[in-house]
């Protein structure tokens, strides 16, 4: 039993930006960097539960939209001098740009 989930293509998560996928774990931010790296988060900053797929992205971050809070994409920290973290799923994209979120590697971060 696969533990991955088709959630679309690189092309329908726009640059700098983010889109929610509903699991059975919750919403999940999906976000795409300028570069075209593909991060997952879920959708709760660790401050006030802010809903990070409306923040801004730049670089490997993400700005919660309700108080300015940081989090780093690839291990879900907060960056200081914010505190906290949120956890974070693996995403593979495959050669044709095919998006799979892998609910398995759910992982909170260190």
């Amino acid at each position: 039993m696969s533990n991955r989930i088709h959630i679309g293509h690189l092309n329908d998560i726009p640059s700098l930006g983010a889109r929610v996928v509903q699991t059975e774990h919750g919403n999940i931010a999906v976000f795409r960097t300028a570069d075209d790296a593909v991060f997952a988060l879920v959708d709760r900053c660790p401050h006030k539960n802010g809903p990070l797929s409306q923040g801004i992205v730049h670089g490997h971050t993400v700005t919660c939209p309700l108080h300015n809070l940081r989090i780093n994409l690839e291990d879900g920290q907060a960056i200081a001098p914010d505190e906290g973290c949120t956890e974070r799923f693996v995403v593979h994209v495959d050669a044709d740009g095919q998006l799979f979120l892998d609910v398995s590697l759910q992982q909170q971060a260190a």
